[in-house]
């Protein structure tokens, strides 16, 4: 088995029997989306669900879900997944820290209608909470094993002062 680790801001696709997509979530959320038809699959990461209204019009920053969401579609698609027959999964979202703001509970939010606004139906989510996760997941077979981690080995959240940074196309929908 070849695991591949998927890091916040990444968005990772396969079809290799072989391989699985793995990733440790706090109040991030990881998309999994498969075509059981076409047998591939992908996992992001996101850190945010959208950037601020502050935010520069026509930059792309790879730690928010709307940018992340788009791009692990056409990811599928240039794959050769199709987009009626996309199926998802989520995780994550959990809100890690009392007195802090719902980070977790908006990122889960905005996946859950992201999903439903792209017709995308979602067979299984586990989101929310106060506990991180673990998610492995075999995109070929679209399987995916969920497990609870001690929080402390969470990941950080990545500062949000990270230079912006453009790279490749995503073909919105």
């Amino acid at each position: 088995m070849t695991r591949i680790t998927v890091m916040q801001g990444q968005a990772r696709v396969s079809a290799g029997p072989r391989v699985e997509l793995t990733t440790v979530l706090g109040s991030c959320v990881a998309t999994c989306l498969f075509d059981p038809q076409a047998q591939v699959g992908g996992m992001n990461h996101f850190l945010l669900a959208e950037p601020p209204a502050s935010h520069r019009k026509g930059e792309v920053d790879v730690h928010y879900g709307v940018y992340l969401m788009e791009l692990l579609i056409n990811e599928m698609l240039a794959n050769g997944g199709a987009k009626p027959r996309l199926r998802a999964h989520l995780y994550g979202g959990a809100n890690l820290r009392a007195g802090m703001l719902p980070i977790g509970t908006a990122n889960a939010n905005f996946a859950r209608t992201f999903l439903q606004r792209e017709g995308i139906p979602l067979i299984h989510a586990d989101l929310g909470g106060n506990h991180a996760r673990r998610v492995d997941f075999r995109p070929a077979a679209g399987k995916a094993r969920c497990r609870i981690v001690e929080t402390a080995q969470a990941p950080e959240p990545a500062p949000l002062t990270r230079p912006v940074t453009t790279a490749g196309e995503v073909e919105l929908f």
